[in-house]
């Protein structure tokens, strides 16, 4: 394999004595061929003899069209596509990082017909850049009879017209989403599909050589072909990625220890085609996708006719993805992702006794886009309490994740999931079922809904993260936010939770040392206002903590906003650490089998992410009628307006103010949106004039007039029965009301996730950066140039 680092001179095109070697032995694997071609070779070849590599990736696509072609009948040829894949996928990325070969691809070999043939009928392919003819070649490869599907007749197809015939959708991998047939498990066609998706995903991944970008447009030109109608397979394809994914059961039919018996071949298959899914899953905001999309969304009218249905996004996977209606397609996908994404849960009763799969961030990506995507997916989600199997092990990710400074990505990840969760109704009034699991985590125990588990979780996350956690908290606050006027009970741990975050969040030094922290005391008075107005008579928990816990409200109410107190605040904030104590938190024992969330260990590879954009920047506000239906709150113009526009829905002026959040593109390496050091607030201090234009508008009335009535009944019922013991209080609390007495009732105002270019950007670098870490056997991309992130260890 090292000839081509020896020549200098360029070799013929025409030598196939020379070339044939590349790909002639028999005995290669993937990894051989890394070990074989060393990146340094790699570069000096293409340094100082350029021809020959234009030749040796030309002829390796030439043989793998020829495979195509012909149907890849004798066992020689099938070995030869094989090296050839694996040398592509080898040399690739070194072509990708020399901004002087990025146009190679995209170029044509003149005289060169698809097979390097000149014949008449191939006029059309003649102009066929070589990346389309690539990207054609895999995908007929990938349906071809004996290589990577089994051929319903005895004998294989004759000739090579029957090959360019084959109806691939009569061959798709697995059953599931519109395909009963589900083919015997043949672990040669899994390696062979595993080794050419491994080449289209190397492919796709031009996209890691390229800065990040707020450009909305620059769409991957290899995604955006093969997912076109240039490609025949495009929908069986499809089909087979999430058919193969939906259907993988890693405990190995049900037989403990299952896996330590037999090498799983179908979990690299697995693996592999979630890759290419959530990659080839991609569209702008605000591009046509998008409008096509919406028109799609709004098409869902009852009506038996279909012609009228709009032609969807140009992204044949999008449009796909999009179109799935059928309650028996939507149940299937998200049993089958439920099922893996509780996989690693489910690990503790028999140690090591399941395969632990790997892969939950690609299926949280995965889950993201087909709520994103399919608005029917998303209803059918949160139909029933069947996104609770979702929503559990999310959080347990988040839990397990919240200390570990190599997994900001996938802790961001979960909570936008949740943040689009909760910005519909369903989702608030799921979570009032009971959470009877005992998933081991290190929480306290507690007995309550699936509403408390959330709450005690986010609370861990904001008193016990890691500072590059700050900027999730204002979304964490949102989500809260968002389910408080549908909760029905919470448990006493969650209601000592939540007012212990307002006492951290409310401190004077805390909410003088940037100019958006107030923001946070501002959601948690929307929560605790959503909460009596709309749920009190449920809710005596949380009543009973506002009322023990009162001084907390007064001294908000009175909060000091003179010069000498805010200096004196400013003061005490230098002699503390920046964080927020969990001191005053009511901690209980952890669960049994729990581990304490780990940092990463040291020397930890992980990749930058770009800054997520502000809280006012990634929702809009809906207000909830009385229907319940929503109704788009207009934005204002200027965001210092949104302060005063809040009070059309008497809500908050919870909304992030411009200088929070420049659209500027930096790494979160350098993120400077840490509140308490953060840059933008070093030339800002806190003034009187300032704290007084959000303190007139903290939402206190609804409490303060609470506590003016119930303070002195319990006081009293304290005094005449002498009692100090809680249960008689919550029991008066629980047959209290205040009908009539408390002021009316604010509309509900839901925040619902909006994307646009600063999350699309975020989501990119994201997606690619959990794919670079994730492929390191072979390692694909490790020391190449990568410029849309950073490679960083812990």
């Amino acid at each position: 394999m090292t000839q081509s680092g020896e020549k200098v001179k360029p070799v013929e095109a025409a030598d196939d004595a020379f070339w044939d070697q590349f790909w002639a032995d028999t005995s290669t694997t993937v990894q051989d061929v890394f070990t074989l071609v060393p990146a340094a070779e790699i570069r000096a070849v293409r340094e100082e003899s350029p021809s020959n590599l234009a030749t040796l990736c030309y002829k390796a696509m030439e043989k793998l069209v020829q495979g195509a072609d012909s149907g890849c009948s004798s066992d020689k040829e099938r070995q030869v596509v094989l090296n050839c894949t694996r040398l592509l996928t080898r040399i690739l990325p070194y072509i990708f990082e020399d901004p002087d070969w990025r146009g190679f691809f995209w170029s044509t070999v003149p005289g060169a017909g698809r097979a390097g043939r000149l014949d008449e009928e191939g006029d059309d392919d003649e102009a066929r850049p070589l990346a389309e003819s690539l990207l054609l070649a895999i995908a007929d490869l990938l349906f071809c009879p004996d290589f990577t599907i089994q051929t319903h007749k005895k004998s294989s197809p004759e000739s090579a017209e029957d090959i360019r015939s084959i109806d691939s959708c009569e061959y798709i991998w697995e059953a599931g989403v519109g395909f009963a047939h589900s083919p015997p498990p043949n672990y040669i066609h899994d390696l062979n599909r595993t080794e050419l998706l491994k080449l289209l995903l190397t492919c796709f991944s031009e996209a890691m050589y390229l800065p990040p970008s707020s450009e909305s447009k620059n769409l991957n030109p290899w995604v955006t072909f093969f997912c076109s109608s240039e490609n025949r397979h495009a929908l069986p394809l499809f089909t087979s990625l999430l058919n193969v994914v939906c259907a993988y059961d890693p405990v190995g039919y049900g037989i403990p220890y299952n896996h330590l018996l037999f090498f799983n071949h179908r979990e690299q298959l697995v693996e592999q085609a979630i890759q290419i899914l959530i990659v080839t899953l991609e569209h702008e905001a605000g591009s046509a996708v998008s409008a096509a999309l919406q028109a799609l969304d709004t098409s869902a009218s009852p009506s038996p006719n279909e012609e009228q249905e709009p032609a969807g996004p140009d992204n044949l996977f999008v449009n796909y993805l999009s179109r799935i209606h059928r309650e028996e397609d939507l149940s299937l996908i998200l049993r089958g992702l439920a099922r893996l994404l509780n996989n690693p849960l489910l690990q503790t009763y028999l140690p090591r006794s399941s395969k632990k799969i790997q892969f939950h961030q690609e299926l949280l990506i995965l889950f993201w886009k087909f709520c994103d995507f399919n608005k029917k997916f998303l209803f059918f989600v949160l139909k029933s309490s069947d996104v609770l199997d979702m929503l559990v092990p999310i959080l347990f990710y988040l839990n397990d994740a919240s200390a570990d400074q190599s997994r900001v990505g996938l802790m961001h990840m979960g909570v936008f999931i949740i943040l689009l969760l909760s910005g519909e109704r369903n989702f608030g009034v799921r979570l009032n079922k009971p959470y009877a699991l005992r998933v081991p985590m290190d929480i306290p125990v507690f007995t309550g809904t699936h509403a408390d588990l959330l709450i005690v979780i986010f609370h861990k996350i904001i008193t016990s993260g890691h500072q590059r956690l700050q900027p999730l908290f204002d979304c964490l606050l949102t989500i809260i936010v968002n389910i408080s006027p549908y909760l029905k009970s919470l448990s006493m741990v969650a209601a000592n939770k939540l007012l212990h975050l307002l006492e951290a969040f409310s401190t004077p030094w805390f909410l003088f040392s940037s100019p958006q922290n107030h923001h946070l005391v501002f959601f948690l008075l929307e929560v605790f206002n959503n909460i009596i107005q709309y749920q009190f008579d449920g809710n005596c928990n949380l009543v009973y903590t506002i009322i023990r816990k009162r001084n907390v409200f007064h001294q908000l109410a009175n909060l000091p906003s003179d010069t000498v107190s805010i200096e004196k605040a400013q003061q005490k904030k230098k002699k503390k650490k920046s964080g927020i104590s969990r001191t005053n938190s009511i901690e209980k024992e952890s669960m049994e089998g729990s581990r304490p969330a780990a940092p990463a260990e040291p020397g930890t590879l992980k990749t930058s992410l770009e800054a997520t954009p502000g809280i006012d920047k990634i929702t809009e506000k809906a207000q909830v009628g009385e229907d319940g239906t929503m109704v788009a709150v207009p934005r204002s113009d200027s965001s210092q307006a949104t302060a005063d526009n809040s009070t059309v829905a008497g809500a908050s002026d919870t909304e992030s103010n411009s200088e929070r959040d420049p659209e500027v593109y930096h790494t979160e390496s350098e993120a400077v949106r840490s509140r308490l050091s953060s840059v933008s607030a070093a030339a800002w201090s806190a003034n009187p004039d300032w704290v007084l234009s959000w303190k007139a508008k903290l939402p206190l009335q609804t409490i303060m007039r609470l506590l003016q009535v119930l303070v002195p009944q319990v006081e009293k019922i304290c005094i005449d029965k002498g009692l100090t013991d809680e249960s008689e209080i919550l029991n008066f609390l629980q047959h209290g009301t205040l009908v009539g007495l408390l002021p009316v009732p604010h509309p509900i105002l839901i925040r619902k996730y909006q994307a646009n270019a600063g999350t699309a950007m975020w989501f990119r670098t994201y997606i690619w950066g959990v794919i670079y870490l994730r492929n390191m056997d072979p390692p694909i991309w490790y020391d190449t140039d990568i410029r849309l992130f950073e490679i960083q260890r812990v």
